[in-house]
């Protein structure tokens, strides 16, 4: 705790630390309990006028708030554009009405066979558990059920979403989520799981939850055990950002690990929190060195109050060519955007393939090589120059590689020919 407060604002570090006995600040229950619910509070911890709490309780009332001690001693300033504060504090931005943004741009409610449940692909599932979560994030997908926070998770809406399983065998795979499912009640989750995994086509299961980041003290090795003993079931957690890696949040990873239970990681694309390639590669490879597979990064959705988080399609795909060949394949995420109306999500990637004819493709690296790869089996040419020079040779098959010229790994070649060349000698 106290390596996160040193570096935030003296009023954030009073707060954080002044008066609370480690024992509380490691109790999930007491976090919970102490969440931050009203502006007026929140910006007494800020420093923030009392200008601010009025705007922002306007935002409060239609999109609620709820921030963990644990999350807000995360960020690193009091600023509003510090990227901790901008994921869980009230923006008046999400009460600018936004074009071609919707309650549900997912249209999850429109293809949900039973209140909660969205059966949106072939084989898979979407079972919504819970409204419940630890923080209101502001990017929420799910910011529609705020408002009616146990309109899902009663005994009769899981046994509806449960009975909807049993009749579709072509189901084979159920993602829990919510809200988040870590914070039901332990007994629930694992009656939940328990059904869940008496259904025979039931192959994997699944569970989405934000709790190793924003609150990790909840996840306990009896939880975690408990998790195992219904294997196959994966977890995708939600890192947005590099300082989000603390050691409370690899130890709530290693937790899940050694009770046989992986983790992946789902990041979503957001202005002003992650949208810099230098972040994101922080981000990443944190992410491998904590043991958590990079499996997604989405594009913002065109969710009702989210529309100051959204930046381009470019802009992503411009941080995907930062990170594709300069940082290890595992800590690459796949570049998605969720198509609105229900469409699902269609894989974005930087342009590669420049030319494909017959029996060869032409592709650039990310180096910005340019290279012809020809299908035919044995035929294979050599040589390496500039763009400038070879590329007719290169389309007419004579020359393989086009090298531009400052190429690092061509210095380095040019420079482990010299030294061979000396040892020769």
């Amino acid at each position: 705790m106290n390596a996160h407060c040193e570096s935030v604002s003296r009023m954030l570090h009073c707060w954080a630390c002044a008066a609370v006995e480690p024992e509380k600040w490691d109790d999930w229950r007491w976090q919970l309990q102490q969440r931050i619910t009203q502006p007026e509070e929140l910006c007494r911890v800020l420093g923030w006028p009392a200008e601010v709490a009025a705007r922002m309780e306007q935002v409060a009332r239609k999109f609620h708030m709820a921030i963990t001690p644990y999350y807000l001693s995360l960020a690193r300033s009091a600023a509003p554009s510090d990227p901790i504060l901008r994921q869980c504090v009230p923006d008046p931005q999400e009460l600018e009405e936004q074009d071609a943004t919707a309650a549900d741009p997912l249209d999850e409610e429109i293809d949900a066979p039973v209140p909660g449940l969205t059966h949106r692909y072939p084989d898979r599932a979407l079972f919504v558990a819970t409204n419940s979560c630890a923080i209101f994030c502001r990017h929420c997908l799910r910011k529609r059920n705020w408002k009616n926070m146990e309109a899902l998770g009663s005994e009769q809406a899981t046994a509806l979403m449960l009975d909807y399983l049993r009749r579709t065998p072509a189901i084979r795979e159920v993602l829990v989520s919510g809200g988040d499912p870590f914070l039901l009640p332990e007994d629930r989750l694992e009656s939940l799981l328990a059904r869940l995994r008496d259904i025979p086509h039931l192959e994997v299961i699944r569970i989405g939850t934000r709790v190793p980041v924003v609150l990790p003290q909840r996840v306990t090795s009896e939880l975690a055990q408990m998790i195992g003993r219904y294997s196959p079931v994966w977890v995708n957690t939600h890192f947005n950002h590099p300082w989000e890696l603390t050691p409370e949040a690899a130890r709530s990873v290693d937790v899940l690990l050694r009770a046989g239970v992986p983790v992946c990681n789902q990041t979503v694309l957001l202005r002003g929190v992650n949208d810099e390639a230098q972040t994101m590669r922080d981000l990443c490879l944190g992410l491998l060195k904590i043991k958590v597979k990079p499996y997604y990064l989405f594009h913002c959705d065109p969710v009702t109050g989210t529309g100051h988080f959204r930046t381009s399609v470019g802009r992503g795909l411009a941080i995907m060519e930062s990170l594709r060949g300069h940082i290890s394949g595992l800590a690459v995420p796949v570049y998605a955007l969720d198509c609105p109306g229900g469409g699902g999500k269609v894989p974005l990637s930087p342009q590669f393939i420049l030319l494909q004819g017959e029996g060869f493709v032409i592709v650039r690296n990310y180096e910005g090589q340019i290279v012809r790869y020809d299908e035919r089996a044995g035929h294979l040419t050599s040589g390496i120059t500039s763009p400038g020079e070879g590329l007719a040779a290169l389309l007419n098959g004579d020359q393989q590689l086009l090298i531009p010229e400052g190429s690092l790994r061509l210095r380095r070649r040019l420079e482990f020919g010299a030294k061979s060349a000396g040892s020769n000698h």
